[in-house]
């Protein structure tokens, strides 16, 4: 049973090296900047990493094949994940939530909301796929 969720892990190896990133950034930075201090040396450690990312890319949220808004993640890695960064005591279950809409309506099937601005490091994997829903 373990190996087949093993075997279903949506982007293992990009997740892994992004990870070690977010924690590199943390481990040097520690808690209590502001998100665009994150943002910035998150985009180091990326390009360090050479992991291809775009810094706040316009998206299209998209209702019955129509553009309804438009959304700026953080950052969009390889074309095929989403990352948002926070800098809050407490993350919200809301900015899961917002995520996992963000993820619908543009049709990435990965993404991770960061939480820099506690103690502990939060990093929050979200997924939406047909595939892949709880």
């Amino acid at each position: 049973m373990v190996k087949k969720l093993v075997d279903k892990f949506l982007y293992e190896d990009l997740s892994y090296k992004i990870r070690g990133c977010i924690f590199s950034v943390y481990n040097n930075l520690g808690f209590g900047h502001k998100e665009e201090v994150y943002q910035k040396s998150l985009a180091i450690e990326f390009e360090k990493e050479k992991i291809f990312f775009e810094k706040e890319k316009t998206l299209p949220i998209v209702y019955e094949n129509k553009k309804v808004g438009y959304y700026k993640p953080d950052f969009i890695v390889e074309n095929k994940m989403i990352i948002e960064i926070k800098a809050v005591e407490f993350m919200p279950k809301a900015c899961e939530t917002q995520l996992q809409y963000y993820l619908k309506g543009t049709g990435y099937k990965l993404g991770f909301v960061v939480n820099f601005g506690s103690k502990k490091l939060d990093i929050r994997r979200r997924v939406w796929s047909v595939d892949y829903q709880r």
